[in-house]
């Protein structure tokens, strides 16, 4: 949610380029979906705004830079252990991600929340995920957001009447186009199957590498609910499976993974690049983030096409109420695990008065925070 939120503050408020209902139907899309559901929504993004193109251009620019951080703090790690330096900076970043995130689920909530009972789902979300993390009950929440809106609005399909005509820009472009873009993502996958072409004659690299693909694609292809979710999966099949990590190992990339400006799922960065150095991190990361960046681009085509159905509209009223509720959960959550200090409090009011009255850019108070995590810490 910290991601989507920075994503929603800069496309959405900042520039314009995306309306707010758009970024909730991207969530609402990717809630449904496996694997890494920030990633999920950035490739629905950026097909809406460019199509294949714009897809693989926003999925990157979120990748690439949490990949090269994370490569260089596994090197350091595997080199020379722990980093409390880095543990400082991001105590500093957690309260000011949190800051971000209420004022967009804030800023989500005036936009679209305009009746008691969204107000009533939109609390009821978030205090019940902010007690239970398990997937299933944010499935349900989001199930039962989505009938309750579906029963109470579906007599009302004139919500906007001109919303419709205005839409047409966003639509999916030509199908023949979209097809093309799916089958060069299929190549790429299949590439990435290959890659160990780099390695002939060594068997054991390769099949190290075809395990790797096979192992980190498979696991994000079949768990449904974000990062949280795969944390038990992925310690099940690389810790007491594969025996590719000890148990310190995992958790410590699994920090790694948290403390990092990017999806926890990046934690398969550290565990590729431990088994095969730069490839073995490549391969790990491309196959458990692609896949289903790709099964979302295909969704989102369909979903375009029923986006303006009066049912659908009713269900989404619903689920956009409880999906704001959860943003603010989760501003929530990372405050608790960063722990309710003096100084975690103080960076979190700073931030959000700063972000909220100053309208400073959080690109820059981020890092700030971070800083300040060294300085004082």
């Amino acid at each position: 949610m910290a991601l989507i939120s920075m994503i929603q503050k800069k496309i959405g408020d900042k520039d314009g380029k995306i309306e707010n209902e758009t970024i909730l139907e991207g969530i609402s899309l990717a809630s449904v979906l496996p694997g890494p559901m920030a990633v999920n929504v950035v490739s629905f993004v950026g097909y809406k705004l460019g199509g294949i193109k714009g897809a693989f251009v926003s999925i990157a620019g979120v990748l690439i830079p949490s990949f090269v951080l994370m490569l260089v703090l596994s090197h350091l790690y595997l080199k020379f252990g722990d980093i409390p330096a880095m543990s400082h900076f991001f105590s500093g970043i957690l309260p000011a991600v949190s800051a971000v995130i209420v004022s967009v689920g804030v800023s989500m909530g005036e936009k679209s929340i305009r009746d008691w009972p969204q107000r009533l789902m939109a609390v009821g979300a978030a205090s019940i995920v902010a007690v239970s993390k398990l997937y299933l009950t944010t499935i349900a929440v989001l199930v039962i957001s989505g009938m309750i809106g579906y029963f109470y609005y579906k007599q009302q399909r004139s919500d906007n009447p001109n919303k419709a005509e205005s839409k047409p820009e966003t639509e999916i472009q030509i199908t023949e186009k979209t097809w093309q873009g799916i089958v060069w993502m299929v190549i790429l996958i299949a590439l990435m199957g290959t890659l160990t072409i780099f390695y002939v004659g060594q068997s054991e690299l390769i099949n190290l590498h075809r395990q790797i693909f096979l192992t980190f694609s498979s696991m994000s292809l079949t768990q449904f609910g974000g990062g949280y979710v795969i944390i038990p999966t992925m310690q099940k099949i690389i810790v007491d499976g594969m025996n590719w990590l000890s148990h310190k190992e995992f958790v410590d990339a699994i920090a790694m993974g948290q403390i990092t400006p990017g999806p926890i799922f990046i934690s398969a960065t550290f565990i590729g690049y431990k088994l095969s150095g730069f490839w073995g991190a490549l391969n790990a990361t491309l196959a458990i983030f692609f896949p289903t960046a790709m099964l979302t681009i295909v969704c989102t085509r369909f979903f375009s096409q029923i986006s303006q159905s009066a049912v659908l509209a009713a269900v989404f009223k619903g689920l956009r109420s409880a999906i704001i509720g959860m943003i603010l959960s989760a501003a929530y959550t990372i405050m608790a695990s960063s722990g309710f200090t003096v100084f975690t409090l103080s960076v979190f009011i700073i931030a959000l008065l700063m972000i909220v009255r100053l309208k400073i850019d959080p690109v820059y108070l981020i890092p700030a925070a971070g800083v300040a995590g060294l300085l004082i810490l």
